[in-house]
């Protein structure tokens, strides 16, 4: 009787399902400037700046990607998704992006009990396409503590890139295409 019922569910275990259907590709973001292959840097020689992952809010901490329109409404780009939270990605664009445009020696949080330097933290406002504009919008709130210097610095950073498509391929190049020049744009300020 046991073998029977056993038998009788085999071909009920193809039907259920545990989870979306994955994507056909996922997205990540490529840096526009590239470290050289080889580069060394030494904190003896430069200064350096401790980076910690950005905060996001809720619509951000997943591996979709948000679509805000009226204002208020808030909805996903179908098959488009990332390989990893985009607060993870942006630090890393980020870090190299600051590696490659400055003689900053970029450390992230487990390295920084070494040689902290500034410290670089912020809040990634908006990852996000604005179906009203067709725009991907990047807004990056940054505060840092330089080295030597009383307070905290903070500012805001934003970029919008038009979007041909709300679809994954469009999206996914419009976003890497803004978070770059947020990258660039922060990269510029730290350097001063």
């Amino acid at each position: 009787m046991k073998k029977l019922v056993l038998i009788a569910l085999i071909p009920l275990a193809a039907c259920v399902r545990f989870g979306a259907e994955p994507p056909p590709a996922l997205m990540t973001l490529t840096p526009a400037a590239a470290v050289p292959v080889g580069r060394e840097q030494k904190s003896a020689d430069a200064r350096t700046v401790t980076l910690t992952v950005p905060v996001v809010p809720q619509e951000l901490a997943v591996t979709r990607v948000p679509v805000r329109s009226a204002g208020t409404r808030v909805t996903y780009v179908k098959d488009a998704q990332w390989v990893e939270p985009p607060a993870r990605m942006f630090a890393r664009l980020l870090a190299d992006t600051i590696t490659a445009q400055t003689p900053l020696v970029v450390l992230g949080a487990r390295q920084f009990q070494v040689d902290p330097g500034a410290m670089l933290s912020g809040e990634l406002r908006s990852f996000t396409i604005d179906a009203d504009t067709q725009e991907a919008v990047v807004v990056y709130d940054a505060a840092v503590i330089r080295e030597g210097v009383a307070g905290v610095e903070k500012r805001r950073f934003e970029a919008r890139e038009p979007v041909t498509a709300v679809e994954a391929d469009a999206v996914g190049t419009a976003l890497n295409t803004a978070a770059n020049r947020v990258a660039s744009d922060v990269a510029t300020w730290l350097s001063r």
